[in-house]
């Protein structure tokens, strides 16, 4: 591997920079206090291509590789988890689903409004009583004479009230069958379906949680999402470039509450030198970048690989699993560093703090992640 960064990858980093501390640094306690979802900051998004990062110019998006693709989410989410939360949501779940399963008169049309910021993707796998048992779903597609119809709930969604395309999987056959699951599109005004509860959450508070409700909800064949009963399978493979996802928001999010650590180191001063001079702080701080260093390596690899259409399921867990994990101990040693100063919200640490557990458990939680690696180690 090259680990000298491209110059895209420089513009780019460059960029979401400028862009983070003009329109998403002024606002973000604001953002999280109220809850509120920016929509308009992501059309300002779309204008520059980051909500159709891994979209082919054709359809409209900006036909980067994941490399780029984890320079953008990482970088996003050093100024907000929650804003970068859903840019990964929108980017790698809504719209790869589409990318990569759909047929071409499928990414003709939604891809390119999803590319530009205009329309906000959603993607509903999850469900309240089952989260990691997904074969067990209790959403369902029964095929009709106007095509299929959709009952069920699901939960946890990105973007479940606001989006205006979702990507749903339903159980379309037996229960706990893998291959009895298929995919959909549904469009926001389809007749029967509609936002549900919005969560009130401890952190990615900018980011919309909310549930999606199908009642007798009609989808035309013409959306259904590759062949009947491969849903879940789909899913397995859109959830490789999920984890990829969340490991690139975990780095953006540790490196973030890291900077602010040793910025803070510098100039807190106790017994007439700076806190960075102390042992007990400096080895603290060497731990947080060495944690960020391997869990990038590791970040990088699976994307690499994704790049290249090799294998990743394993590699993207591993780095899914460790990058969450160090966010959160970076986070947590963050605070700690801050002192008293690190549990209020003058500064921003406590917010990294917040957003940094969600990682663990968005798109598998961390033990599903060992279950993951296990069973890919021992093939």
């Amino acid at each position: 591997m090259d680990f000298n960064l491209s110059d895209t990858q420089q513009d780019l980093t460059r960029m979401i920079r400028d862009f983070g501390k003009m329109h998403i640094q002024p606002h973000i306690m604001e953002w999280d206090e109220q809850q509120h979802f920016p929509r308009e900051l992501f059309q300002r998004m779309g204008e520059l291509g980051l909500m159709g990062v891994l979209v082919p110019a054709a359809y409209g998006g900006s036909g980067l590789d994941y490399l780029g693709y984890v320079t953008v989410i990482s970088g996003i989410s050093a100024f907000c988890g929650g804003i970068g939360l859903s840019v990964a949501a929108h980017n790698s779940l809504c719209v790869g689903h589409i990318l990569q399963f759909g047929n071409e008169a499928q990414k003709k049309k939604y891809l390119p409004g999803l590319s530009s910021g205009q329309w906000i993707g959603a993607w509903g796998l999850t469900e309240a009583g089952t989260g990691s048992d997904a074969a067990n779903m209790d959403c369902t597609a029964e095929k009709s004479d106007q095509g299929w119809l959709i009952n069920g709930t699901k939960s946890w969604i990105t973007h479940g009230k606001s989006s205006d395309v979702a990507v749903v999987i339903a159980r379309s056959g037996k229960r706990g069958d893998s291959h009895g699951m298929s995919a959909f599109i549904v469009e926001r005004n389809t007749p029967g379906f509609r936002g549900g509860k919005k969560e009130n959450k401890l952190g990615m508070r900018a980011s919309e949680t909310a549930e999606m409700i199908f009642d007798q909800c009609v989808v035309p064949q013409e959306n259904l999402l590759g062949r009947e009963g491969e849903g879940f399978v789909q899913s397995l493979k859109v959830l490789d470039g999920g984890r990829i996802s969340i490991a690139a928001m975990s780095l953006g999010i540790a490196r973030g509450a890291y900077e602010a650590a040793v910025a803070y180191s510098k100039v807190r001063k106790q017994f007439n030198q700076p806190i960075s001079s102390f042992q007990a702080i400096a080895f603290k701080l060497a731990d947080m970048a060495t944690g960020i260093e391997a869990a990038e390596l590791l970040t990088m690899q699976a994307a690499a690989l994704k790049d290249r259409n090799l294998p990743v399921t394993q590699q993207a867990a591993m780095a899914k699993y460790e990058a969450s994990e160090t966010a959160v101990k970076v986070a947590t040693d963050a605070v700690q560093i801050f002192g008293a100063y690190g549990y209020t919200k003058d500064y921003p640490v406590e917010k990294y703090y917040r957003d940094a557990k969600l990682c663990t458990i968005g798109e598998g939680t961390s033990e599903i992640q060992k279950i993951v690696i296990a069973r890919e180690m021992l093939k």
